[in-house]
């Protein structure tokens, strides 16, 4: 069961004097997130560790060395002596650790207990881990792998080492899943211990390493299955630090996840206490810190800041805006509870929040005093970062107050506070609307700096909560799709909020910006390009050394004759290309510029993934040839379509022509056709009997029936236009087959085209679904694995024809795809 604040709730322990209760410090026992994170992350620097120590065979060997011969120049008796001492150090270091806890905790002994129980089962697990490694390393590990791992024992070269050393995993895992508070005797105890190990000769740097990564593991992972105990304080433990900060409180209610009503005694105001819990910040750990990584405005993310750091920036901040005028809450204490715990107690402020109240209570007058206060903050350039409908708290008076400001900064730069007005402008628009919002924002601060958030008002820039609410918003305003076949269109989708609030600005300040800021560090395509660029290396090298036959030796001695046949098919496809893309536009075009056009794709291919660069550039190429957006969208729509059909005719022809070049019957061959075909049939069968799968389908394929196919019942008029745009599209993919087949020819091998035919079809398709640019590595992988299938390829031939298809094909043009892009954006083709 997870309670509010992220982690998962195990058992319910009461403290004593408190009963229990959901959400209530003290408990019971949680899994908090960040043991998950720190198991996963232990196991993946344990896998990493693993395979550097196998493949970087030489760095630790030459480490092992440099140690060995190191510890050599320690006399052995002064080492064993040594390594007996620590040893022993290090096994009683528990039990003196553990004994030390229970004489100072006397009154918590039961939760010593709990801690200490956690420990010995983390260093029970941890040794068996150490166990099974060591019995995995001796049985059937990679001789490299125990090499690094292991050495000769010193005076027995028959003998070697642990490949985990000793007792430093279970050691450590119990330290550290017992929450034990010393560090500093138990640190100098583990180094020691090493250090002995290594100068007696009896571990290597690796095994070390491998030690003290299974032992922190094992504690992480014992902390997240058993739970811990709920490091959050009680209520009189709350009461107590307030008292000891100066308040006189008389009691606390709970009033939500880690948040407290406190009523003080003499009349004195009510406080609402916020506790800073260090897990419960840890389990968004990762989507701040890749909102920071990606966005220019994102905050830091508050994980990473000590609590200490955390309590002086969000009273800092407090306190600025108090000084600024701005109306929000005065904390009158903070106080540190523990290393995971901390707490601010601001003064109540009774109201109610932007999302709980009416449509009718926003007024014009409250409108202009929830921007009246940003002004104020944004005079004194101090960044609010989280102005959702929570942050707008108004009294029973009416006045707003800007509250949560834990995110905010002091001095902030120019497009965090114009990131502010946006967010601002989309939180009021999406209760009162864009017309309210603008004209409040434009009367308040004026037209020139509503203006100039323009260029930040995209989804990126705002709150999570916001950009949910602005999906919400756009389903509600969206049609409902129809299912009937004879059914009317819909009426056109209703306009974006964002594109509402920026024509209500543009009507004030026509000549606004609005082109968008680019905020992204990052983008999530690049980290996959990136990513599918690895696997692709990953893939492909191996194929260049897993053969004698060096490929680009076998390339650069490649038949002339073939060689320049190969190039000629690959020109040829460029004009093929751009035969298959006008004919399937019925108005008139330039078919130079087409064919450069076609070029100029070569060079877009580097730098999109997928065919999405050809598709823009060939929808931009007719836009610029006026046509109009809708029917350049449908001519491109169509060639797409018609080329997947004639895709998956051509396999299923190149694969019936294979089965007849290699002697068998067309019978062997036709079951795999039909075969297919009946699966996508009885695949659509079960998706149009599934309402929700049917609707899906019904939205996907509306943009087909109200654009493509009226395209294609003109394109049939000019029938001679069409057979243009059909054989452009045959003649495209024969070329490239005829180009790999070339290039197989000129490596000195053979294969039947067919063959090559379909692996063509196949792979290229296949691996132009990656996400990397041209498919680079995966085009290649997919080509490679099936020419090998071959009979007729000789040894080694696959990797070297595949090497010069794609330096003609995706390599070499990439210059004339540049020049030809250039070209024609300088004479407006582009």
């Amino acid at each position: 069961m997870a309670d509010t604040t992220g982690n998962t709730v195990v058992g319910t322990t009461g403290g004593t004097g408190d009963p229990p209760s959901p959400g209530i410090a003290g408990t019971g026992r949680i899994r908090q997130p960040a043991a998950l994170i720190r198991l996963l992350a232990g196991l993946a620097v344990i896998a990493l560790a693993l395979v550097c120590a196998d493949y970087a065979r030489a760095t630790t060997s030459g480490l092992a060395e440099d140690v060995a011969a190191a510890a050599a120049l320690v006399p052995h008796p002064l080492g064993g002596i040594a390594t007996g001492l620590t040893t022993a150090a290090l096994l009683l270091l528990p039990g003196v650790s553990a004994g030390c806890r229970l004489l100072r905790c006397a009154n918590d002994r039961r939760h010593v207990l709990q801690q200490l129980a956690d420990g010995v089962l983390a260093a029970a697990l941890a040794y068996g881990a150490s166990l099974a490694v060591d019995l995995w390393i001796d049985g059937s590990a990679p001789f490299s792998l125990v090499s690094a791992l292991t050495q000769p024992l010193p005076g027995d070269p028959l003998a070697r080492t642990e490949p985990v050393y000793g007792y430093l995993a279970p050691v450590l895992a119990f330290l550290t899943a017992s929450a034990a508070r010393e560090r500093r005797v138990p640190r100098a105890v583990l180094t020691l211990s090493a250090l002995a190990g290594l100068a007696a000769g009896a571990a290597t740097p690796t095994a070390l390493l491998l030690g003290v990564l299974i032992g922190w593991t094992a504690a992480h992972g014992t902390r997240w299955a058993v739970g811990t105990p709920d490091p959050r304080p009680r209520p009189a433990q709350l009461l107590h630090s307030l008292r000891e900060a100066g308040l006189r409180p008389a009691a606390a209610t709970p009033a939500g996840p880690d948040r407290y009503l406190v009523r003080q005694q003499d009349g004195r105001p009510e406080l609402d206490v916020q506790l800073l819990d260090r897990q419960a910040v840890t389990a968004a750990l990762v989507q701040r810190a890749w909102r920071r990584l990606r966005l220019r405005t994102a905050p830091h993310p508050r994980a990473l800041r000590s609590l200490r750091t955390g309590l002086e920036h969000e009273a800092l901040v407090s306190y600025a805006a108090v000084a600024a005028g701005v109306r929000t809450h005065r904390i009158a204490a903070t106080a540190e509870l523990g290393p995971d715990t901390a707490l601010v107690a601001y003064e109540r402020l009774p109201g109610h929040t932007l999302d709980e109240l009416a449509d009718e209570e926003l007024t014009d007058a409250l409108l202009a005093d929830a921007w009246g206060q940003l002004a104020l903050l944004q005079r004194r350039a101090i960044a609010h970062r989280a102005l959702v409908p929570s942050a707008l708290l108004v009294d029973a008076a009416g006045a707003v107050h800007l509250v949560g400001l834990a995110d905010g900064d002091i001095a902030a730069g120019e497009l965090v506070l114009r990131s502010d007005i946006a967010q601002l402008l989309t939180t009021l628009a999406l209760r009162t609307g864009a017309e309210r919002s603008v004209r409040a924002a434009v009367a308040v601060l004026g037209p020139d700096a509503v203006a100039a958030a323009l260029p930040l008002l995209q989804p990126i820039a705002l709150a999570r909560e916001t950009r949910h609410a602005l999906k919400q918003a756009g389903r509600a305003a969206a049609p409902a799709p129809s299912e009937a076949p004879g059914a009317p269109a819909p009426a056109p989708p209703a306009p974006d909020l964002l594109e509402e609030i920026r024509a209500e600005v543009l009507r004030s300040r026509p000549q606004a910006p609005v082109r968008p800021v680019r905020l992204e560090r990052l983008r999530p395509r690049t980290l996959v390009a990136v990513g599918g660029g690895v696997v692709a290396g990953w893939l492909l090298l191996p194929q260049f050394f897993a053969t004698d036959r060096n490929p680009v030796a076998a390339v650069l001695d490649a038949d002339p004759f073939w060689l320049v046949l190969a190039l000629l098919a690959a020109a040829a496809s460029h004009v093929m290309g751009a035969m298959g893309f006008v004919g399937f536009v019925p108005e008139r075009l330039d078919f130079r510029n087409a064919v450069l056009a076609q070029v100029a794709g070569s060079f877009l291919k580097l730098v999109s993934p997928g065919g999405v660069g050809g598709v823009a550039l060939n929808t931009r190429f007719l836009q610029r040839a006026g046509i109009p957006t809708a029917q350049a969208l449908s001519s491109v729509g169509v060639g797409q379509l018609l080329g997947l059909v004639l895709h998956l005719l051509q396999v299923g022809a190149f694969v019936y022509l294979t089965g007849v070049e290699t002697g068998d019957s067309e019978r062997d061959a036709l079951p795999f056709v039909v075969g297919g075909l009946a699966v996508a049939v009885a695949l659509l069968a079960m998706v149009s009997a599934v309402p929700p799968a049917r609707r899906w389908l019904v939205a996907r394929l509306r943009p087909l029936t109200a654009e493509v196919l009226p395209r294609l019942v003109e394109l049939l008029r000019n029938p001679g236009r069409l057979a243009v745009g059909f054989a452009g599209q045959l003649l495209v993919s024969l070329t490239l087959i005829g180009c790999l087949y070339c290039c197989i020819r000129a490596v000195g091998s053979e294969a039947d085209f067919a063959m090559v035919g379909v692996v063509f079809l196949v792979g290229n398709a296949a691996g132009n679904a990656a996400p990397t640019p041209g498919g680079a590595g995966f085009v290649e992988a997919a080509l490679i694995a099936g020419l090998e299938l071959a009979p007729s390829m000789a040894h080694g031939a696959a990797v070297a024809a595949v090497t010069l298809f794609r330096l003609l094909t995706l390599l070499l043009p990439v210059l004339p795809g540049w020049a030809a892009l250039s070209w024609l954006q300088r004479r407006g083709a582009l």
